[in-house]
């Protein structure tokens, strides 16, 4: 499997500072919880990432109206 696969699951994600300076993307699916922290760098560099595939995204699939 990988990030392409489709899969039937249901998460919350959560994003925002933590009382260490730090950035917390918190994820919750069902009884799971997955706090992961990053220096700001560091999330500075995964916001890149998510944006660049936002652009990727909309070159294979047209927005609509």
């Amino acid at each position: 499997m990988g990030i392409d696969t489709e899969r039937d699951i249901e998460a919350n994600l959560q994003i925002g500072p933590t009382d260490q300076g730090m950035v917390r993307l918190f994820i919750e699916a069902g009884k799971t919880e997955i706090p992961m922290d990053f220096d700001p760098d560091e999330a500075e560099e995964i916001a890149e990432e998510i944006m660049a595939a936002v652009r990727a995204a909309r070159a294979v699939r047209p927005r609509k109206g």
